[in-house]
């Protein structure tokens, strides 16, 4: 779906949804605890959806409210000797779970749509192969066989921090003590900050190590009853950033003391015009780049090679998606280099079925001098159902129909 978008100013105030990197971690914890678990999940997205349906191929049964908000999860309680699991386009689902259902000593079939059977699987697949378990392959579709072994672990930091969060879900359920060490600086490391935060809300504990984690064996997961999902900082970073381009946007329901890495906005907007090192918060530069193109001066985003690996290769799509409004950029392996104060042109730009490239692209719509028609709009499905809706609920200019 196409939608078109005229420049208007935006003011109120929203409620963005519920953080997807903690619920795909909450609820695979729950369907690996002693008992059932109540999680309320607010606006949950396709990749959500994706994890709900593979936790139920593990054995576990999900149950969401007539509103869709609340998901009563009753634990495996009998582990099946095959399963199919559909993941959808979410590399949490898949890199999670690989882990999780080795460790189950589940005979497991993955299988993915949109870009993720192309998105890297090696590290992790590699590191698994040495400790029990055979695979067809890395790239989707895969089956994975034999039982995940206790020992060390060692796998790079600065490919997908996904791999080392599977393996810290996994490792607890064995019979051994485990390590993980990495032979990398590791990158995206408040995301290990919140699985860790989640397993101990499930009653596990990880030491940290200076090189990696230390991971006890024959540890119980423990439900912890009703949680509450807070809410996602990698989408309020979209308003943030259209606060400082000239909107008034306010957002309820943030933890403002979230471990979320994304939180780092409010700091990253206040470097525009220098350097903004986005290894630990790839997720923000589509935004931060819009951002910059309002900022006088040459902003220049570095650590950004992992965005390659996304649901597209985000630095040529942002790259692409900012020339095609008129703006001045430089794109380099690993570096994104926005050179600000020119105004943004109408014009179509290519979503590239990239949920933050579609919202990126509505944000620069929203202060262009001409309509921005963007491609590939339902892409917001897969982490922000309702962000048009939110668009629109400000103040946006959107013409014809809209998902959401």
């Amino acid at each position: 779906m196409n939608v078109t978008i005229s420049a208007s100013a935006l003011s109120g105030s929203i409620t963005p949804p519920a953080s997807k990197s903690f619920a795909h971690r909450q609820l695979i914890a729950a369907a690996l605890a002693d008992a059932p678990s109540t999680i309320i999940i607010d606006q949950p997205s396709d990749d959500i959806s994706a994890t709900v349906s593979c936790i139920e191929q593990l054995g576990a049964k999900v149950s969401p409210s007539a509103d869709g908000k609340t998901f009563a999860v009753t634990p495996v309680s009998a582990v099946p000797d095959e399963a199919t699991m559909f993941c959808g386009e979410s590399g949490s689902t898949l890199r999670f779970l690989l882990p999780v259902a080795s460790a189950l000593g589940i005979h497991a079939t993955f299988t993915g749509s949109g870009r993720l059977p192309q998105r890297p699987n090696q590290a992790l697949i590699s590191a698994m192969a040495l400790h029990g378990v055979s695979s067809t392959g890395h790239f989707l579709p895969l089956t994975l066989s034999g039982q995940l072994e206790s020992g060390i672990y060692e796998i790079p930091g600065n490919i997908s921090s996904q791999y080392i969060t599977g393996l810290l879900l996994a490792l607890p359920l064995l019979s051994g003590d485990s390590r993980i060490r990495f032979t990398t600086p590791v990158e995206s490391m408040a995301y290990l900050t919140i699985t860790c935060h989640v397993l101990k809300q499930f009653g596990i504990d990880i030491d940290e190590l200076p090189d990696g984690y230390l991971i006890r064996g024959n540890q119980h997961y423990h439900s912890p009853g009703n949680l509450t999902t807070e809410g996602d900082w990698s989408s309020a970073v979209f308003w943030h950033c259209a606060n400082k381009i000239g909107h008034r946007v306010q957002l309820n329901g943030m933890n403002t003391e979230s471990c979320q890495g994304d939180r780092d906005v409010i700091r990253q907007l206040d470097m525009l015009g220098g350097i903004i090192d986005v290894s630990q918060t790839p997720d923000s530069l589509p935004a931060l780049a819009v951002a910059a193109c309002t900022h006088p001066g040459t902003t220049r985003f570095t650590g950004a090679a992992r965005l390659r690996l996304k649901e597209s290769d985000r630095l040529t799509a942002v790259s692409l998606m900012l020339t095609a409004l008129g703006q001045h950029v430089d794109e380099l392996p690993d570096e994104l280099i926005v050179h600000g104060g020119s105004p943004f042109s109408g014009g179509t730009v290519n979503g590239y079925r990239d949920h933050r490239i579609v919202m990126a692209a509505a944000l620069a719509a929203s202060i262009a001098n001409g309509p921005v028609t963007i491609t590939d709009a339902e892409a917001v499905s897969k982490s922000y159902p309702h962000f048009f809706s939110h668009f629109s609920d400000l103040g946006g200019t959107i013409h014809g129909q809209y998902p959401g």
